[in-house]
């Protein structure tokens, strides 16, 4: 049986509208939307790129974190309402960190941050959620991933953790009926090179961070899931301690799916990332 790998493009592809990066040599900085309706802004160059999008469900059996980046896993959750604050902390969280280590084997994980994000501007005004993001990017650089390891734990506690390999895992799903707009596409971590992964400033009101914008190559292979459903978690790598040719960064953002039908119900998500350390 071929791997993952191998059946590349395999399955039915539609053609997208993907938001580059371009390294101009200016300082790129994101100013992420605020779930008070506040918009996000930019500074630096983009450019869009009509790329193929390859429906990855037949391959999801053989694809992995370590190699492509990316996974899709069944998972049922219990949470009813995810706008319920408390049902986030006191059952999404704790789901996600079993599934994680069930995943993954890691002998620790812990949820340290989630976005719900919804493709309806009223829903995103009567929920206070924000909007999908439609920039490719990566959640965290090689810096940025520990410094976040130090952020959440405190120096002292963040020490004897950073001494061992950990990863940065991103769990996003439906929080309402299948995605039939604005689904997320992902990008297999192998075609990826480290020249076209661009260090952006992250300049929120809470905190300043780093993440990667995605410069344009044409050897990027880009995958997704049609009409996600909530019972299916995908899985995302977005950093890994690790660099011993496994994958460590997966650039991903949503898109304009071109099958969309008009009347499509507006996409409703949320993205846990966690700390998974082994």
């Amino acid at each position: 049986m071929a791997t993952a790998g191998e059946q590349l493009n395999m399955g039915p592809t539609v053609e997208a509208v993907i938001n580059y990066a371009v390294d101009t040599g200016e300082k790129v900085v994101n100013i992420p939307s605020t779930p008070d309706g506040g918009k996000s802004s930019h500074i630096g160059k983009y450019e869009e790129k009509t790329v193929s999008v390859t429906d990855a469900r037949a391959l999801a059996p053989d694809l992995s974190l370590d190699r492509e980046g990316f996974a899709l896993v069944p998972h049922e959750t219990t949470v009813g309402d995810f706008y319920d604050p408390d049902q986030i902390t006191n059952v999404y969280n704790p789901e996600m960190e079993a599934l994680i280590k069930r995943e993954t084997g890691a002998k620790d994980v812990v949820v340290f941050d989630h976005t719900l994000r919804a493709g309806d501007e009223t829903i995103r005004k009567t929920k206070m959620v924000r909007e999908p993001v439609q920039r490719a990017h990566n959640d965290y650089t090689i810096r940025s991933g520990p410094m976040r390891v130090r952020d959440w734990f405190g120096e002292e506690e963040a020490k004897p953790l950073l001494e061992r390999r950990f990863a940065i895992i991103n769990i996003w799903r439906s929080i309402s009926g299948a995605v039939e707009t604005m689904p997320l596409t992902i990008c297999d971590a192998r075609s990826v090179a480290q020249g076209d992964l661009i260090a952006a400033e992250r300049r929120a009101k809470e905190r300043i961070g780093e993440t990667y914008r995605l410069a344009h190559n044409p050897n990027h292979k880009w995958f997704y899931f049609p009409l996600m459903q909530k019972n299916e978690a995908m899985l995302i790598k977005s950093y890994d301690s690790e660099d011993d040719g496994r994958a460590r960064f997966t650039p991903h953002t949503a898109f304009a799916d071109p099958t969309t039908p008009p009347d499509a119900t507006p996409r409703q998500s949320i993205e846990t990332r966690v700390f998974a350390f082994f």
